[in-house]
């Protein structure tokens, strides 16, 4: 036989395209359309209804970027079509191929009451099937002109991201605004052709399968009469029949499709926004459940359902009801799909604690899974975080995004720093934006690495990034692959359904230990530096304002503040969203973002003030308040007592050939002329920390022009290029005393100016350094580089209750991926006996890279850490970071790990001076240097128990007691829901001492009730 398939396919195409895609609605009317633009921000539901509509017409342009305009629309259904399904066609003048990304309405019932949204791939609203004839319909349309950001083509700078510079030109024009007759089974067939020619194009040419298809597909087209299409297609739907029905083979790969639409609570939209775009999904999926009953959807963000409770109570009744009847499921037990690699260890813990809280008090509902899609990779300690929420499976998509190396498994176990091991599944379909089609479904069986040890997988289906959700399209498609020859099976499943089955599978999968690094967007850890501040900040005034409030609720009666704190906590754990805190989102989101923290920080300090005023008394005395979990300056970690000073003076001397020596009794630092540290000595061990002919806090410029994703990616070649900011217009000596020595160094670049201050304390066994830095660079990156003389072929970066090793080699191409990493207080690199910490008190991205010194007069290794300062990409906020900013870091020489977690600590919780009677104990010490206590607070509840969590911090076992100022009744170990665990570690009670053993890393969390009176 001749091979005509080229000829078959070609034909497919065409006529579904030009003859009977278009013959879906065989009779339309125009309805009568009139609108009003909301000033400003969006109004009310009742107000924009109620507001005066004047009238417009289709082909009329509208929608200023970021506006809101509420369209009526009104008509009659013709008595004519009585007997026919009827359904209002609704273009706004959507773009198909950008669902999600442009403009997008909710549709609501004159009284208020949510239809259903509007998006490029959702243009309808069913009016009846059948109806009588002769209906008056009336709809109102709030309609957000949303701008595309992410233009054809991408990543071009765009003034579109923030309304003081986006205009007001209208964006879009009204294309069509109809009622129409819905032909079912036209639809039908458009949803058979598809699907059969989807399959086809992906099975092999030479399979009997593909041919049987390719001739059905014929005789189907054959038998459509191009100038009736409505009447001859059921005839045509017939001669599919056989082929639809030939069942999978026992072999089949089981997809479980999950209804999803993945929604960024913010990036090329404002928060604002997405409270929308969740009603409008919320809307779309609740209205599909209805319809469709072996439809399952899930939605992750905590955050995004207490939006709807709070600004649309009706789409959110809704929900609750799907929920209750097990058919939208609250998944992920999160409070927002977070980044994972730069939130501390408290706000990683709190994710879930908000999360999975929210979902029980609200269904009563808890998920053993947590639902990641697009986070840009894993922190190694958040195995045992999910843990001890209670969770116990992690999904995500976005490893498969990587570069260089191709993640050996779909579905394994992976491994935190502590031990913990969680089972993972990362869907082989490639994509959280799952539409069903036979390419996407070829490519997950095609993809799955675990082939012959594990058959299923999942797909999170449906329209995401800016909503939408799962279209009847989808829907139809999954009903079609439910059992068909040539196609993976596929069944709608919860979430839990699937992880259950896929472990009851796979019992042996394959371990993977430590991070889950992305190779793709590691600028995120640099890129919108005053959002990372501000992260860093309002974690650590978190954890002072818990601190010292739980302190004085129990020593001096304070009122805790319960609502404030779950208020701010809640607003922190938000802005730690995947596109907030890594900086890859429109310019209105880091403008709001700033004073936003600002606002969170005034809070913070009024409740933090309050506290210690409470704890310090009356009095004249100068107290230090030490909420660091390590005791400095003779006061103990969380107490206040007058401070003791350290150590012996500091001097400050010339330098020969220009610049200042600083000596403490411990350290000895050299600048130069030019404002550099060319030695850094340590007196104690007798080990200069700078490599021979180098110098450290040395910034370094590089053009930074990746390929793509510009907030988010610096490819390797960036290094290629690099300026040393060795001028200087300014060195002098800024202060010099007994307790302190500074030095101050002016340097101008480009447009830009900087402040770089080197400080060496009485007794401090570290060089305290801070930049000041008017940037207003554009595509360049800033970096603070430190060679130093260690020969080492790891170092350890902090992460969450923890710290986890990374190479300084690149043996291979895993180790050479990783050339721009995340840390967070300390980076610490080591030869035996003898290491160097550098911590900081706002940044996240560095690198390591090592040298080989060949001079025979030097030989040896330079190992040379960079911290990663300041980035200025152009997309989607075309001024990144213009603007003063402020860092501090620290050179610790002659560290051991404890002296790198003990400074990372003390230089983001600094002292607080306060007045008052006298010394107040702590609530609670921990006496052993290697065990850190991260939290301090009342129990969520208002029980007045005293809730403490700590962890190993060293990477080794150890013993702890816990000794509290107060005599507990109670101690009980406990998750981080603060819930008694039974399996949690064995405690010792002696009084007031708690004793307890510990693994490397180990996490625990302690619930203490409080004596009463008498007991």
């Amino acid at each position: 036989m001749h091979d005509d398939r080229a000829l078959t396919e070609a034909r497919l195409a065409r006529v579904l395209d030009e003859r009977i895609r278009p013959a879906l609605y065989s009779a339309s009317v125009p309805l009568e359309v009139s609108a009003w633009v909301a000033p400003g921000e969006p109004v009310p539901v009742a107000e924009g209804i109620a507001a005066p509509h004047s009238p417009v017409t289709v082909g009329d342009a509208w929608g200023a970027p970021w506006g809101t305009t509420w369209f009526k629309v009104t008509g009659e259904v013709p008595r004519e079509w009585a007997g026919r399904t009827v359904e209002a066609v609704l273009d706004l003048g959507f773009d198909e191929r950008l669902p999600g990304f442009q403009c997008e309405a909710l549709v609501h019932t004159p009284d208020g009451t949510p239809v259903k949204g509007l998006n490029p791939r959702n243009q309808w609203v069913r009016v009846g099937s059948p109806v009588r004839g002769g209906e008056h319909v009336e709809w109102h349309l709030e309609a957000a002109s949303n701008p595309v950001i992410l233009g054809d083509p991408p990543f071009r700078p765009t003034p579109l991201g923030d309304p003081e510079t986006a205009g007001d030109a209208p964006l879009y024009r009204l294309a069509r605004m109809d009622l129409a007759v819905f032909d079912r089974a036209v639809w039908e067939l458009v949803q058979d052709l598809e699907v059969l020619g989807e399959l086809m194009a992906e099975l092999p040419v030479e399979a009997p399968r593909r041919w049987e298809i390719l001739r059905a597909v014929g005789r189907a087209l054959d038998t459509v009469d191009l100038q009736d299409v409505g009447g001859t297609a059921p005839a045509a739907r017939e001669r599919l029949r056989e082929v639809l029905a030939a069942p999978a083979g026992a072999s089949a790969h089981r997809i479980s499709a999950v209804g999803h639409a993945h929604i960024d609570s913010a990036w090329l939209w404002p928060l604002r926004e997405t409270v929308r775009k969740v009603a409008r999904t919320a809307s779309n999926m609740t209205a599909l459940l209805a319809d469709e009953p072996e439809f399952v959807c899930a939605m992750s963000q905590a955050q995004q359902f207490a939006w709807l409770k709070e600004h649309r109570p009706a789409v959110y009744a809704k929900v609750k009801e799907a929920v209750a009847a097990g058919r939208f499921v609250p998944a992920g037990g999160m409070w927002v799909e977070s980044d994972t690699n730069m939130p501390g260890s408290e706000a990683m813990a709190r994710q879930f604690v908000h999360g999975r809280r929210f979902f029980l008090e609200e269904f009563g509902v808890e998920s053993d899974e947590v639902w990641l899609p697009d986070t840009f990779g894993f922190a190694a300690g958040l195995p045992q975080i999910i843990r001890a929420a209670g969770a116990r499976w992690l999904l995500t998509q976005k490893i498969s995004w990587s570069r260089v190396n191709s993640f050996p498994h779909h579905t394994f176990r992976w491994e935190g720093i502590d031990g913990t091991r969680i089972f993972t599944h990362f869907p082989p379909v490639d994509t959280y934006n799952c539409e069903m089609s036979g390419a996407q479904l070829a490519h997950a069986v095609r993809n799955f690495k675990e082939k012959g040890m594990a058959g299923r997988s999942l797909a999170p289906t449906g329209w995401g990034d800016g909503g939408g959700g799962t279209t009847r399209e989808m829907i139809a498609k999954a009903r079609r692959l439910r059992d068909l020859d040539g196609s993976p099976v596929v069944a709608w499943e919860k979430p839990a359904d699937f992880f259950a089955a896929a472990e009851a599978e796979y019992p042996e999968a394959p371990v993977w230990v430590g991070e889950l690094y992305l190779e793709l967007h590691r600028g995120t850890l640099t890129s919108q530096a005053r959002t990372k501040r501000g992260n860093r900040r309002s974690e650590q005034l978190l954890r002072e304002a818990e601190l010292w409030s739980a302190t004085a609720a129990v020593t001096a009666g304070h009122p805790y503040p319960y609502a404030a704190l779950d208020r701010l906590w809640k607003t922190v754990l938000l802005h730690q969203f995947h596109d907030i805190l890594p900086g890859s989102s429109i310019a209105w989101v880091h403008r709001e973002a700033a004073r936003t923290y600002a606002a969170v920080a005034a809070e913070l300090e009024g409740i933090i003030a309050g506290a210690l005023a409470a704890l310090a008394g009356d009095g004249e005395r100068t107290l230090t308040a030490n909420a660091a979990p390590h005791a400095r300056a003779g006061v103990a970690a969380g107490g206040i007592a007058p401070a003791v000073p350290e150590g012996g003076p500091v001097s400050a001397r010339p330098r020969a050939g220009g610049g200042f020596v600083l000596v403490n009794g411990v350290l000895r630092a050299e600048i130069d002329g030019r404002g550099l540290l060319v030695s850094v000595y340590d007196l104690v061990a007798g080990r200069e920390c700078v490599a021979p002919g180098g110098a450290a806090n040395l910034l370094q410029l590089h053009p930074d022009f990746p390929n793509m994703w510009d907030a988010w990616d610096v490819d390797a070649f960036y290094r290629n290029t690099v300026t040393a900011l060795t001028d200087a217009d300014e060195v002098t000596l800024a202060a010099a005393s007994d307790e302190a020595a500074a030095v101050r160094v002016t340097r101008r670049f480009g447009a830009s100016r900087v402040v770089q201050t080197v400080t060496l304390a009485r007794g401090a066994g570290r060089i305290d350094l801070a930049a000041e830095v008017d940037w207003h660079e554009t595509e360049k990156f800033l970096k603070a580089a430190f060679p130093l003389d260690l020969h080492t072929d790891r170092y350890a970066a902090e992460t969450q209750f923890g710290h986890l090793y990374r190479p300084t080699h690149t043996n291979t191409s895993w180790d050479a991926a990783k050339f721009e990493a995340c840390a967070h207080r300390f980076v610490h690199l080591a030869e035996p006996g003898w290491g160097v910490a550098l911590v900081n008190d706002a940044t996240y991205g560095h690198d390591v890279t090592r040298t080989a010194r060949e001079a025979p007069d030097a030989p040896g290794t330079t190992t040379t850490v960079r911290l990663s300062l300041l980035r200025a990409p152009r997309f989607p906020d075309p001024e990144t970071d213009h603007g003063v900013h402020r860092f501090g870091y620290a050179l610790v020489p002659g560290a051991a790990i404890g002296d790198a977690v003990r400074e990372g600590h003390r230089i983001n919780l600094p002292e607080r001076r306060v007045t008052g009677a006298g010394p107040v104990a702590p609530l609670v010490t921990v006496a052993e240097e290697a065990v850190v206590v991260t939290a301090v607070k009342l129990a969520d509840n208002g029980s007045g128990d005293v809730v403490v969590r700590l962890h190993e911090a060293h990477g080794a076992r150890g013993t702890a007691t816990l000794t509290t100022s107060f005599l507990p009744s109670a101690v009980v170990a406990a998750d981080l829901l603060e819930r008694p665990v039974p399996d949690g570690p064995r405690l010792v009670r002696d009084g007031a001492a708690v004793r307890l053993a510990l693994r490397p890393f180990q996490l625990v969390t302690l619930r203490l009730t409080r004596a009463v009176d008498g007991e």
